[in-house]
C-alpha cells in the first residue's frame, strides 16, 4: 500500500519542486515547518478483480503549507456592532473581519489550504464532472466522500501543543552529559538560552530564577509545548492560574520516576522535560510549573503564544484533536456532505516523537464521546513517524550550520499550496500577502486565498452555482447572509462541535461573533 516514508518523500519532493523559492527560509540563517495533505486512491473493485493480489495506490499532494507564525488578537478584525462599521486596527478604514490570516502554522496552512482543494471538488461534483472526489448521497444536495480515496495528513514535526510533550531521555551511564532541547524546540520556534542548559543546570536555574522563567513564559512567541510523560500512575499537584492566584489541582503524569525505577542497565533513563513559553487556556487548570520532571501537566488545552500581545489561536495538537471528531471539512462545506471529512492517518517526519503523546493529544482526549450527530465518530486515526528529515527544518540548518555564529530564526513567511487549477499558491507574512504595504492592507490583493473571506467567498459561489431545487436543506430558501449565519445555520456539525466541547474540549478559546459577522 504505502509507508510513512513515501507519504513524506513525496511531500519534500512536491515541497522542492511545486513550492517557489520566495516564502522559503535562506538556509544561512532561518528555518520553517512543513505540513501537507496527501490523497490515496485504491483500485477500484473492478480493478482488483481484473487484477488480483495486485492492489495498487495512487499518492498525490493535494495540499500544501509552511510556516511558524501565529498573529496576536490585536491583529484581528472585529465588526463595531453597535454602530455597523468596522474596526480600525491597521490604521485603515478597508480592514474587515476575516481578510486577515490569523494562524500560519503549518499545519493549519494546509488544513485552509485542503478546505480550498475540498471546495474545489464539491463545484466538481456539483457541475457532475466525474473526476470530482465526490459521489451523490442518499439525501438532496449531499455528497459523500469515493469509497476508494482516504486523505493522509503529513507534518514534518510533531504538533505544538500536548502532543509534543514528550520525555528527555539518555542512557543511565552517560547521565554527566548535559542534554540539551535543541532537538524537540526544531518542530517550531526561538526557544532561550535556558533551554540549552542541562537538566540539573536547569533545575538550578529554575529554583533560583523562577521569576524570570515565568516572565520568559510571558513573552515567548515561539515555544512548542513541553513534556511530561504517558500512561502511567497520575499524581495530584498544585497549580496557578495564568494569573498566579486560585491555586487549582491539575493531574499530572508521575511516570517518568516510575520509568526511571524500572530503568535497567543500557536503557534510556528520563532525565528531564522541555519547556515552552506557550499557555494554558486561561481560567482553566495550568502546568504545575514544578521544577524538572513536573515542570507541565499534560492533557491540558493550549493557546499559541505571542510576543507580548496573546493569541486566540489554539494549539496545534488541540485543532487536530477537533478535526478528529468533526473532520477537516468545517462548517460551510458540512452543508453540502453526507459525512466529515477525516484523516486516515497522520505521518510525523524525523523529528523528537512520541507516539503515546500523540495518542494522548490527538485520539484519547475525545475518544470518550457520546450522543454526537449521526456521521460523526472519533476517529482511531493511524500514527505514523518517518524516518526522513525536512531539509529546511531547524535541526537540519543547525547541523549545517554547527560552526556559525548566525542566530537561527523561524522564516517570517508562510506559503500555501493548493491543487486548484486558478491560482494555486499563495505566500503571506504577517497574516496578508507577502509585499503588501499599510495602504494596501484591506484590498482584495492583500488578502491570502485561505483567509475567512476568501474560502466564504468560493462557498458563496459554489452555492449560488446551485439550482434552488438541488441544493441541501439546510441551504434552501434561508435568508443567510454573513460568514456566521452560514456557519450557523450547518445544525448537524454545530450539534457535534457543541458536543465535543462539553464533554471533551471544555475551555476552548472560541473567536467572539463580531470577528464572524462579514460577507
Amino acid at each position: 500500500m504505502w509507508s510513512a516514508d513515501e507519504i513524506a518523500e513525496l511531500c519534500y519532493l512536491h515541497y522542492r519542486t511545486r513550492l517557489p523559492k520566495q516564502g522559503k527560509p535562506d538556509p544561512d540563517r532561518e528555518w520553517t515547518s512543513l505540513a501537507a495533505v496527501v490523497k490515496v486512491e485504491s483500485s477500484t473493485q473492478r480493478e482488483v478483480l481484473a487484477s488480483p493480489g495486485n492492489l495498487q495506490v495512487t499518492k498525490e499532494v493535494v495540499a500544501m503549507g509552511t510556516g511558524t507564525k501565529c498573529i496576536g488578537q490585536n491583529k484581528m478584525r472585529k465588526t463595531d456592532t453597535t454602530i455597523g462599521r468596522h474596526c480600525r486596527k491597521f490604521e485603515d478604514e478597508k480592514c474587515k473581519p476575516g481578510d486577515i490570516l490569523n494562524d500560519s502554522h503549518a499545519e493549519i496552512v494546509a488544513k485552509r489550504s485542503f478546505q480550498r482543494y475540498l471546495l474545489h471538488q464539491m463545484w466538481l461534483a456539483a457541475s457532475h464532472q466525474q473526476c470530482s472526489i465526490f459521489i451523490p448521497g442518499t439525501e438532496t444536495g449531499k455528497w459523500k466522500l469515493k469509497p476508494n480515496t482516504i486523505f493522509v495528513f503529513f507534518s514534518s514535526h510533531t504538533p505544538c501543543g500536548d502532543a509534543s510533550i514528550i520525555p528527555i531521555s539518555e542512557p543511565e551511564n552517560q547521565l554527566s552529559k548535559p542534554v540539551t532541547g535543541d532537538d524537540a524546540a526544531g518542530q517550531s520556534e526561538r526557544r532561550s538560552n535556558h533551554d540549552h542548559l542541562g537538566p540539573e543546570d536547569k533545575r538550578k536555574s529554575e529554583k533560583t530564577a523562577s521569576n524570570h522563567i515565568i516572565k520568559r513564559m510571558k513573552t515567548d512567541d515561539d515555544g512548542y509545548f513541553s513534556v511530561i510523560p504517558e500512561d502511567l500512575t497520575v499524581q495530584q499537584v498544585s497549580v496557578k492560574r495564568e494569573d498566579d492566584t486560585n491555586p487549582k489541582s491539575c493531574e499530572c503524569s508521575a511516570d517518568m520516576q516510575t520509568a526511571n525505577k524500572e530503568t535497567g542497565l543500557g536503557r534510556p533513563k528520563v532525565v528531564d522535560v522541555y519547556r515552552t513559553g506557550a499557555k494554558c487556556v486561561p481560567g482553566e487548570l495550568g502546568d504545575a510549573r514544578i521544577p524538572g520532571l513536573g515542570y507541565h501537566c499534560v492533557g491540558l488545552l493550549r493557546v499559541k503564544p505571542g510576543r507580548g500581545d496573546r493569541t486566540c489561536s489554539m494549539s496545534c495538537s488541540d485543532k487536530l484533536a477537533r478535526w478528529n471528531v468533526l473532520g477537516c471539512q468545517g462548517a460551510l462545506l458540512m452543508h453540502f456532505l453526507q459525512y466529515p471529512v477525516y484523516l486516515s492517518a497522520i505521518v510525523v517526519g524525523k523529528c523528537p516523537y512520541s507516539q503515546e503523546a500523540m495518542r494522548r493529544a490527538i485520539v484519547e482526549r475525545c475518544q470518550h464521546i457520546s450522543f454526537l450527530p449521526d456521521g460523526f465518530v472519533p476517529q482511531e486515526v493511524k500514527l505514523l513517524q518517518s524516518d526522513l528529515r525536512f531539509e529546511h527544518s531547524r535541526q537540519a540548518i543547525q547541523e549545517v550550520q554547527t560552526n556559525s555564529k548566525t542566530k537561527l530564526v523561524p522564516c517570517s513567511a508562510a506559503i500555501s499550496w493548493s491543487a486548484v487549477p486558478e491560482q494555486p499558491l499563495d505566500v503571506t507574512s504577517d497574516g496578508f500577502r507577502q509585499g503588501t504595504t499599510k495602504k494596501r492592507i484591506g484590498s482584495h490583493q492583500s488578502r491570502s486565498k485561505i483567509c475567512k473571506v476568501e474560502l466564504f467567498h468560493t462557498f458563496q459561489k459554489l452555492v449560488t452555482s446551485i439550482s434552488q431545487e438541488d441544493l441541501p436543506d439546510t441551504l434552501r430558501m434561508k435568508t443567510l447572509e454573513t460568514y456566521w449565519d452560514y456557519k450557523e445555520a450547518a445544525l448537524n456539525y454545530q450539534e457535534a462541535w457543541k458536543v465535543l466541547r462539553s464533554q471533551a474540549l471544555l475551555g476552548w478559546v472560541k473567536n467572539a461573533t463580531e470577528y464572524l459577522h462579514f460577507t
